[in-house]
């Protein structure tokens, strides 16, 4: 539908994004050991790791040498499994792009427990939906949806550069990509669409990503871009008067 690229919007209340990038270096870690292994190795960790529905329900059982972690544990750890390098590309191209704003918003722990807390909510809504399927669920999607849809309550307004159907490059309001994103997931999951995306997961995620931004940001955080901030050429000493700050010299790039 849409590549995200960049959306220029910056930190306020964090130095930098650690927890972002963690997940982004854990998923690249997870994905080279389980690729650059032998593909039994990769066969054995997707059904050690995924979420398999009908073993959480008690349809079906893992053959015992496949049981990494207990059952309940694959509700986080499918999350950090993905399929091939497009699949994890494309999650964390998202998770880069959008994740490091609304860590910015929640703070670096709370950001964590919400990102884990948007994926248990992914698998648990892809189980609900098909509790007897016997298939690994894989993949960070579920997670970065609920990203995608806190970043939507927390930023609307902000403008966000994408690729559209890959190849055509637009500047264009968060509340346009992203809206038409989240539509468009509620929308497959009503169809039926393809097979081999759990739209469910991405409904799930989110769902408690717009629920959790709620409750878990920082209080003085407002939602849906409603803060005015004073550009920093100004000064505003009362209501209704603007003074202009002395112009600053032009920065000089490159070495000195």
């Amino acid at each position: 539908m849409f590549i995200p690229l960049h959306d220029a919007n910056s930190l306020k209340h964090i130095n930098m994004q650690y927890v972002t990038i963690g997940l982004i270096a854990a998923n690249v870690l997870v994905f080279l050991f389980t690729t650059l292994g032998s593909e039994s190795v990769a066969t054995a960790a997707v059904l050690g790791l995924g979420y398999i529905p009908s073993t959480l329900y008690d349809i079906a059982e893992r053959p015992p040498e496949l049981v990494m972690v207990p059952d309940y544990a694959t509700y986080v750890t499918y999350a950090f499994l993905h399929g091939d390098i497009f699949h994890l590309g494309g999650n964390m191209l998202f998770l880069w792009v959008f994740g490091d704003n609304v860590e910015d918003a929640l703070g670096h722990f709370r950001y964590l427990v919400f990102y884990l807390l948007c994926a248990v909510a992914g698998a648990a809504m892809h189980g609900f939906i098909a509790p007897d399927s016997q298939m690994p669920l894989i993949g960070a999607s579920g997670a970065i949806a609920g990203i995608v849809a806190a970043y939507l309550i927390l930023h609307p307004k902000v403008k966000v550069w994408v690729l559209a159907f890959g190849r055509i490059p637009l500047r264009i309001p968060a509340y346009v990509t992203l809206a038409l994103w989240i539509g468009f997931q509620f929308l497959m999951l009503a169809v039926g669409g393809e097979d081999q995306i759990s739209w469910a997961a991405h409904v799930g995620g989110i769902v408690a990503g717009a629920l959790l931004v709620l409750v878990m940001r920082r209080r003085s955080v407002p939602l849906f871009d409603t803060e005015i901030v004073t550009p920093k050429s100004v000064k505003v000493d009362r209501p209704g008067a603007v003074e202009s700050l002395p112009a600053q010299p032009a920065p000089r790039w490159g070495r000195q």
